[in-house]
């Protein structure tokens, strides 16, 4: 349940007169336009804004994957909890566009999702699959029936792998959506052929700090202006749209401009109607309920009905915010509408009926906005397990009529609900979860600024008169069926020596929920000792180097883990996925004497992999790194360490003085833009390159060169080979160093296909009687991945000077 500060922080965020005036705003325009991309936060948020805000227009973000193989610029969540929790941002932003999000993807199980960065669409399209993909998007055009399609991004050299096969599959849809041959699956699930009428590239380029367009932008065909400011709130589009980015914090979005932006230039590649040259983008397309009205195939009756309707909306928006009078226009617009809708004919609805029915839901919603009658929907507690009860509570506004007023809960299959109370303002229904239950899913395919989320919902249906408004309303938090029994092996996964120095760990089946007896599922040789109060598993004699993995059980079952995900900017929710004690056996030797401080960000692990590996180490935090850093042979700055944490950038001369002393610094990849400076933030010269897109190598099998084979960190107390490069995920390193003083020395050498090779991968100086280590490898992934060779590495790495 929310907090009262939260209730507090979101009613500030969202006052009734803003909901009102952006209900209504939602009237003006009959098209929809969708914008394509591959992550969240790619979509164009600034020209959302204002063809949402300013135009009227239903907006759609199509978006192909969750964003799980990213980074996180504010805590440990990866790939499945990090795609769960930026597909609750994405949901957020647009939330404050009054946007609609379509997914493609559904997670890093399915085969569309993010896999890490790429460099071409074919690369990406052998993940994805070119035709499922472009399937998916058929699909998207055909059940929302976008008017208008821009994708983000344009399909060429220089630009992210999967922001071009996203673009490639946005133009190829177009024509197979209006193919009534095409996908004919699709026709059994109600959808019918869709013809896009219009679809644009960007004329601007998608360069920057990370891409590198190598094709110059297409002529634009016309330009997108968004004058003024939004009326609601007296702010400018763009600026809005940063409000909206501000909700991918994760990926460290939400910029204040001094300058905002004004306008958009737009390429019209393909349009229905020829590509006539036109003044704006709605030329010829069906924009408002008047334009409707004026359809050759209708009837003198139907298009009076829309003709009124139209000029009923006019005057409820004209009237804001005279509630009554809102009211009163509202009403007599939902009857036209709905005439006009008795009395089209079959012709005019196979084109129309979409923006018909939107039309009728979106004035439902503008009307009982405008009564106020709702206030919230609070399920206590917010999470079920089968077999577990749970109290709805829908509360309606104070001084609302409630007489005429009905509540229905949408609930998925085996949920149920039953009347408990129904007294003036407050209606409560138990909700039960039979024992059957299926859980809910992590990944929920859409989302819609309407409401009616997820698999629950409430409908708030309100008579006035001969009309019965309805709309839906979500639930204050995220509702979901667990598993009533969870488990957290700690630690979740071990580092066991080949050479048998260490035989005994121990472990801790940690239950969550409902208290459970667990076993463990062992083989390979491994047994377990229960000793009190705690167990400790015993490797066995003869070790083989790999991988294996210990299950525990819950009743005879694979046990399931639950990572609770928990930010201010988008509340909380809980992903799911099987638990495993990993066991990595690998040939691992550790530097002598090394005492390692570790200075991290809250954005890797590195820190416990060393310790886990058998290493001292202690983590530094403010107090610490004010202290006497001469106790640590080694200290480890983690990656985006010195852009976000102020305590560490305070300290850069102190780590100097430390490397001057005698001590070894060893820095973990860092963005340009993470409070590096080249010059002041490394003890010599050491810039990174930039776009990234230039500096990095994605491919995780890509040839690695050692440039200096008798090297001491190569030699040390691990000799790295070329087994230590096999097995790698996703990619070998990311920003990598361009430019860097003499006193470094490159040690490896690798690159993409088709690409020179890169030397900033790995660079040592020696500086007075220490030494600096920068390593753009991806070293904290691969340890999460359990590589061998990136323990083997960082064992190395972290030895002292």
């Amino acid at each position: 349940m929310l907090s009262a500060r939260e209730r507090i922080e979101r009613q500030k965020a969202n006052p009734s007169l803003l909901r009102l005036h952006r209900a209504l705003s939602r009237l003006n325009s009959t098209v929809t336009m969708m914008n394509t991309g591959a992550h969240p936060d790619d979509e164009q948020s600034g020209l959302l804004a204002w063809f949402r805000l300013g135009l009227g227009m239903r907006v759609i973000v199509a978006c192909s994957t969750r964003g799980e193989g990213g980074q996180n610029s504010l805590g440990p969540e990866r790939l499945g909890v990090l795609g769960m929790m930026r597909t609750r941002e994405m949901e957020e932003a647009a939330r404050e566009l009054d946007a609609d999000v379509v997914w493609l993807g559904h997670g890093p199980d399915d085969e569309v999702h993010d896999f890490g960065f790429s460099k071409d669409g074919d690369q990406t399209f052998t993940r994805w699959g070119e035709m499922r993909t472009v399937e998916r998007l058929v699909r998207a055009y055909r059940s929302e029936r976008p008017d208008i399609v821009i994708p983000t991004f344009l399909d060429v050299p220089g630009q992210h792998g999967h922001h071009r096969a996203m673009t490639r599959a946005a133009e190829k849809a177009i024509r197979l959506a209006a193919d009534p041959e095409a996908f004919p699956e699709h026709f059994k699930e109600g959808m019918s052929p869709w013809q896009v009428a219009k679809y644009y590239l960007p004329a601007w380029s998608g360069g920057g700090d990370t891409y590198d367009d190598e094709v110059p932008p297409p002529d634009a065909t016309v330009v997108v202006d968004a004058p003024g400011r939004e009326p609601a709130t007296g702010v400018e589009y763009d600026r809005i749209g940063e409000w909206s980015r501000y909700y991918h914090a994760s990926q460290g979005m939400g910029y204040w401009r001094d300058q905002v932006k004004d306008s958009w230039p737009l390429h019209l590649l393909l349009a229905a109607s020829g590509g006539k040259a036109e003044a704006s983008v709605l030329d010829g397309l069906p924009a408002t309920l008047a334009a409707l009205a004026q359809s050759k195939d209708l009837s003198s009756e139907a298009a009076a009905a829309l003709a009124a309707a139209a000029a009923a909306v006019d005057k409820a928006i004209a009237a804001f915010p005279n509630r009554d009078a809102i009211i009163g226009n509202l009403l007599e617009a939902a009857l036209q509408l709905a005439t006009a809708r008795a009395n089209a004919s079959p012709a005019f609805l196979e084109l129309h009926r979409h923006r018909v029915e939107r039309k009728a839901r979106e004035i439902d919603a503008a009307l009982i906005e405008a009564v106020g009658i709702f206030f919230r929907a609070t399920l206590s507690p917010s999470t079920l397990s089968p077999g577990e009860t749970a109290e709805l509570t829908v509360d309606l506004a104070p001084g609302s009529d409630s007489r005429s007023v009905e509540v229905e809960a949408i609930l998925p299959e085996a949920i149920t609900a039953k009347a408990e109370t129904s007294a003036g303002r407050r209606r409560s229904l138990a909700i039960s979860a039979a024992a059957n239950a299926a859980y809910t899913k992590l990944y929920p395919p859409s989302w819609s600024a309407l409401g009616g989320n997820g698999d629950t919902h409430v409908v708030i249906s309100v008579k006035f008169g001969d009309h019965t408004a309805r709309a839906t309303y979500d639930f204050e938090e995220a509702f979901a069926v667990l598993p009533a029994s969870s488990v957290v092996m700690e630690p979740e996964a071990i580092i066991v020596p080949l050479d048998g120095t260490r035989r005994e760990w121990p472990i801790k089946p940690a239950v969550a929920g409902k208290d459970a007896p667990v076993s463990l599922n062992m083989d390979g040789g491994w047994s377990l000792t229960q000793t009190e109060g705690s167990q400790v598993i015993r490797a066995p004699e003869t070790r083989v180097a790999g991988l294996s993995t210990i299950t525990p059980l819950i009743g005879g079952r694979p046990a399931l883990r639950l990572t609770p995900i928990a930010y201010p900017h988008i509340g909380r929710v809980t992903h799911r996925q099987p638990e495993a004690l990993r066991v990595l056996t690998l040939d691992l030797k550790l530097p002598q004497g090394a005492r390692v401080g570790y200075v991290g960000a809250g954005a890797d692990r590195v820190g416990l992999w060393l310790s886990r590996n058998g290493l001292d180490v202690t983590e530094l935090d403010a107090k610490a790194l004010a202290g006497d850093l001469s106790q640590y042979t080694t200290i480890v700055v983690g990656i985006f360490a010195f852009g976000i944490r102020k305590d560490l950038a305070a300290a850069t001369e102190k780590l100097h003085r430390f490397v001057e002393n005698g001590g070894h610094l060893v820095t973990l990849y860092h963005r340009p833009t993470d409070g590096w400076d080249p010059l002041a933030t490394p003890p010599r010269k050491l810039e990174i390159g930039s776009p990234s897109l230039r500096w990095r190598v994605t491919d995780p099998t890509a040839e690695v060169t050692v440039l200096v084979p008798d090297h001491v960190l190569l030699n040390g107390p691990n000799i790295i080979g070329p087994q230590d490069w096999s097995g790698w995920n996703k990619e070998r390193g990311l920003y990598f160093a361009a430019r860097w003083d003499e006193a470094y020395q490159p040690l490896l050498a690798m690159h993409d296909a088709n690409e020179q090779p890169l030397l900033g991968a790995l660079v040592s100086a020696q500086i007075g009687k220490g030494r600096h280590t920068h390593t753009s490898l991806v070293l904290h992934h691969q340890m999460d991945k359990l590589v061998p060779g990136a323990f083997r590495l960082m064992a190395n790495l972290v030895q002292p000077a």
